[in-house]
């Protein structure tokens, strides 16, 4: 079992690893390490290069998330389709977690950046979709809120995660939805791996410094 672990950890991290913030800009002539605010996520492309390429990065890192999450069940399809049988030891929801966690810890500790990277928003979204789609949908909508009424990016993706562990929380005592406590204090932990990415803005916020999002002509 925790062999299996460590293995989609791996493979998660080396997935996680490649920013395509850097990639997609470099396309563009752009050292987006070195524009806007220097950080390599969606945000700070599409600020610097528009709505277009701004979007793709964001797609392209909620893609990563969302194989990192699934690579149990995309690792079994594969070899099924051989036509062999693969049993792996353990839980399907740890060794996706496995996988998720180490694709988020590839995007904000990229071995490619010298161990820098984004804040892992849209990698989250993208993981959360596999393996915990109602509480992450929630989690979109009260972005999409905050941000409307904010214009602050960081707030609403810090209120994205704060969602979720109220959400499996929450959702079994309103509806038929139940969540164990693994998958509760696993959205407890992102919640609180996704303040700490945005500690620095947390400052900025309290300071008054923070910069809203200016939507580009």
């Amino acid at each position: 079992m925790f062999a299996a672990i460590g293995i989609f950890a791996l493979l998660g991290y080396l997935i996680g690893s490649v920013n395509f913030a850097v990639l997609v800009a470099k396309k563009h002539g752009v050292d987006i390490l070195k524009e806007g605010s220097g950080n390599p996520g969606a945000t700070n492309v599409k600020r610097v290069l528009g709505k277009g390429p701004g979007n793709l990065v964001f797609a392209l890192d909620a893609l990563k998330g969302f194989v990192g999450a699934g690579l149990p069940t995309l690792v079994g399809y594969v070899i099924a389709s051989q036509g062999f049988a693969l049993v792996i030891p353990g839980d399907a929801f740890v060794h996706g977690v496995a996988g998720f966690v180490g694709t988020l810890l590839g995007h904000c500790f990229s071995c490619f950046l010298k161990f820098k990277g984004g804040k892992g928003v849209a990698s989250t979204i993208g993981g959360l979709l596999v393996l915990l789609p109602v509480p992450i949908l929630i989690g979109a909508a009260v972005w999409g809120l905050v941000f409307t009424l904010s214009r602050y990016v960081s707030l609403a993706s810090i209120a994205l995660g704060v969602s979720l562990p109220l959400s499996c929380w929450l959702l079994p005592l309103f509806t038929k939805l139940t969540f164990g406590q693994p998958e509760f204090w696993f959205a407890a932990a992102i919640a609180a791996f996704n303040v700490w990415t945005h500690r620095s803005n947390i400052g900025r916020l309290l300071a008054g410094t923070e910069n809203r999002f200016v939507k580009q002509a």
